[in-house]
């Protein structure tokens, strides 16, 4: 079976009125939850969404020069997706070339020495352009440019974040 890490502690990070006290609310946050739960359930939050529009080149098209046959899930973009705003929340100012890069691969060549592939520009680009139209991501203002969250994406990705923490936390009891 697969091995899960411990669950980190809830970190504070909000604080509300009620009853005229202070009453500190634990709120996850994406970087308290595994990665491949948080992914699993945001790639099921933006197919569920109806928002993001698959391109019609959807099951033809490789995730990579190096990779000799699409993707078999037919869900794999909203998982990308899930993917790429996971990795934006985590350090903002990406770019389309650093996750050509995070989505690379070993390009084998036959008998020739094995070069790095990266992974295709075009289709991030593409799932960049969704998420803006989504209004989650937006350009840079850094030197350097880049993409990064937008108020929203980050509500909507703690949101999920604190839905994966809580049903986790279930599942322990």
């Amino acid at each position: 079976g697969i091995r899960r890490a411990a669950a980190t502690p809830v970190r504070v990070v909000a604080t509300h009125l009620c009853d005229r006290r202070r009453a500190h609310v634990a709120m996850a946050t994406v970087k308290d939850v595994p990665a491949d739960a948080f992914i699993a359930a945001y790639a099921e939050h933006l197919k569920a969404s109806d928002k993001i529009q698959l391109p019609e080149w959807v099951d033809l098209v490789k995730t990579g020069r190096h990779k000799e046959l699409p993707p078999l899930d037919p869900d794999w973009y909203f998982v990308r997706a899930a993917s790429v705003v996971r990795h934006i929340y985590m350090k903002q100012g990406i770019g389309v070339k650093t996750f050509g890069k995070m989505y690379c691969g070993k390009y084998r060549r036959g008998v020739r020495p094995v070069h790095v592939s990266t992974g295709s520009r075009g289709l991030i680009r593409h799932i960049l352009h969704q998420l803006e139209k989504m209004k989650l991501v937006e350009a840079h203002s850094g030197a350097k440019g880049g993409r990064c969250l937008t108020s929203q994406g980050r509500r909507d990705l703690d949101l999920i974040a604190g839905r994966v923490s809580a049903a986790s936390n279930a599942d322990a009891l």
